[in-house]
């Protein structure tokens, strides 16, 4: 572990995992700006690549980079009640400007607002219609990386749909039933977020639905026929087991699996720049041979 790891390990798990547990619904505005406040300072997108808001399957989209050829679908973080495209354009666009290609970051539908199964539906319309243009990379991270699974899942169910190239998901929230053993085992090791915090965003983002719904816990779903799943998570989140179990579940179903697990490092820690946590550029750059290596022949960025 560097040393930048060590030290943002304390920030995050003295300040940040504090504030997160203060989370409750009538805070959620304050704490999405403060997100936004913070990414906008820490996790710019990178200089020079080109971007533009436009609209997509009735929600704004976030795109960077080219227009043509494959592109990443990139689901962000935040519990599914905070984040948004401009939190998480900077991680976005690192992982784009290593493969070459193009990356949307679609602010899909968020809780209270627009509860359970809003999300879903609504990353699934913008699915269809990108895979319609051209080969599609699934992404996400946290609750981001749970609803990636969650839409791999959707697209299994409709033998029209293209499988995407790939799905590369960064310690993802696969299981709202909370049953992994390791959301109790590793609460003193979880450096950002509070058990609390989780069990309320779900409450709310779920409304009454039932968490055990494969629709909302891909950990219960279906798979066959998926394109290869790229999964990484560090040892001591609370998370483990969602990502253990996903993986596990993924390849009894006969799936491309692939888990890295990685010692003493934060929930979704690629979110942090090089400058902040040199760790986080070694995983990016294993993301990007992932993706590079599904690419069509020719639009690989080396």
């Amino acid at each position: 572990m560097s040393r930048r790891a060590a030290i943002l390990n304390t920030w995050l798990r003295l300040v940040e995992r504090p504030a997160l547990a203060r989370l409750n619904v009538e805070d959620l505005a304050r704490v999405r700006r403060r997100f936004e406040w913070q990414a906008r300072m820490l996790f710019p997108l990178p200089r020079g690549q080109a971007w533009r808001w436009t609209d997509r399957a009735e929600m704004p989209v976030f795109e960077i980079g080219p227009t043509d050829g494959a592109r990443l679908l990139y689901l962000h973080g935040g519990g599914y009640v905070f984040g948004s495209p401009r939190t998480h354009k900077g991680l976005a666009g690192r992982l784009a400007a290593r493969t070459g290609i193009g990356a949307v970051v679609p602010d899909y539908p968020m809780a209270p607002e627009h509860p359970f199964p809003a999300a879903p539906a609504a990353v699934l319309r913008l699915y269809r219609q990108m895979v319609t243009e051209a080969p599609v990379i699934l992404a996400g991270d946290s609750a981001g990386g749970g609803l990636a699974l969650s839409l791999l899942a959707q697209i299994c169910a409709d033998p029209t749909l293209p499988q995407p190239l790939a799905t590369l998901v960064l310690s993802p929230w696969t299981d709202l039933s909370l049953s992994g053993s390791s959301f109790a085992t590793n609460d003193q090791t979880e450096m950002l977020l509070p058990a609390g915090g989780i069990t309320e965003s779900r409450d709310v983002y779920l409304a009454g639905a039932d968490p055990a719904d494969p629709l909302a816990s891909p950990l219960f779903a279906d798979f066959a026929g998926a394109a290869p799943v790229r999964i990484w998570v560090g040892d001591g989140e609370m998370l483990l087991d969602d990502s253990r179990r996903m993986a596990s579940r993924l390849t009894a179903q006969g799936i491309d699996t692939s888990l890295t697990v990685e010692h003493n490092l934060p929930h979704v820690w690629p979110l942090f720049p090089g400058w902040l946590l040199p760790e986080a550029e070694r995983t990016l750059d294993q993301m990007g041979a992932e993706i590079r290596a599904t690419l069509p022949l020719g639009q690989d960025a080396d």
